[in-house]
């Protein structure tokens, strides 16, 4: 590891710990060359580093556990915003709008796809002389019919949860 990376796994051990005050920082280099950074001088082969305040604030403590963040609003606080019923309404008219307009095109499409398909005999293209290109499109042809048929009932159930 290089020293800038050693010094800021040291500054996020520091913070990490519970540093509310700044502190030296010293990298230590022992006999063999390893690097270590510490807030404690253990020798002559420690040097002090010039950081800049490394001071980070700790986390608030609850004896030896950390606290809990602050619970967000839920739905039923009395600061959490309101929709009144007519927007509400609009909204739900508008969702049911695209939604009929999304199952409509998704529809057509199916109809379309089984129509190629042609109950699993498509007709051979000119370009599919290999009877693996015309097998390949037959296997896409598939697959493209079961994603659009899931699509399909994807959009039935978002609109039966419109009120």
């Amino acid at each position: 590891m290089n020293t800038r990376t050693l010094v800021l796994q040291g500054l996020a051990l520091i913070a990490l710990s519970g540093a509310a005050q700044a502190q030296q920082i010293y990298l230590c280099v022992d006999a063999s060359g390893h690097k270590e950074l510490t807030d404690t001088r253990k020798g002559a082969n420690c040097k002090p580093l010039d950081l800049p305040n490394p001071s980070i604030p700790a986390p608030p403590r609850e004896g030896n556990r950390l606290r809990p963040p602050p619970a967000a609003p839920s739905a039923s606080s009395g600061n959490f915003p309101r929709v009144d019923s007519a927007e509400q309404k609009a909204r739900d008219a508008d969702r049911r709008a695209i939604l009929n307009d999304e199952l409509n095109t998704e529809t057509k499409k199916l109809a379309e796809l089984r129509k190629e398909f042609n109950n699993g005999e498509p007709e051979r293209r000119g370009d599919e002389r290999n009877y693996a290109k015309y097998l390949d499109r037959v296997a896409t042809l598939k697959d493209s019919i079961a994603r659009s048929e899931q699509n399909v009932e994807a959009l039935k159930r978002e609109l039966a949860t419109i009120k």
